[in-house]
């Protein structure tokens, strides 16, 4: 069971269904939709449609109701609103099995969080949030240099 916050053209949702098994599922997160009937179309032409339970309301208000419902997952990815990262991290570390992964993309944010100039809410969020990962004895982790960085997190 994977958990997917950020949804934007169904790209990676539809990579996690395509890797799931049979009865796998993917809870996907987004707001908007504009781009869901894109990503639909194509979940729906590689037969995965079943396994995706698409949410369409803010991340935050979708990862409570999941905590309330006590659903447990094997796989968490993030890559939405980045003001909002440090909420999904400390919600996937209440909904993500122990030895579980949490994934965050976007984590380097082109260098920006490299440069003390740069100082837009984004830029800071995903700085501090970094930093916390880093130091959080309830996880294990590595950012890696790949494309605009990603953080691999192995909840403890």
């Amino acid at each position: 069971h994977t958990l997917e916050i950020g949804v934007y053209t169904g790209y990676s949702t539809l990579v996690t269904a395509l890797a799931l098994p049979k009865d796998g599922k993917v809870v996907a997160c987004d707001i908007n939709n504009t781009w869901i009937g894109i990503a639909y179309e194509y979940w729906k032409k590689a037969r995965v449609h079943q396994k995706i339970d698409l949410r369409i309301q803010k991340a935050v208000i979708t990862l409570q109701e999941l905590i309330k419902e006590k659903h447990v997952f094997d796989f968490a990815f993030i890559d939405a609103d980045k003001e909002n990262y440090d909420n999904y991290y400390e919600a996937c570390l209440k909904l993500v099995r122990r030895g579980g992964i949490i994934l965050i993309d976007n984590t380097l944010w082109a260098g920006r969080v490299l440069d003390n100039k740069v100082n837009d809410v984004s830029t800071k969020t995903i700085k501090k949030l970094n930093i916390k990962i880093s130091n959080d004895n309830r996880v294990k982790c590595i950012l890696l240099p790949l494309v605009d960085g990603i953080t691999l997190v192995r909840k403890e």
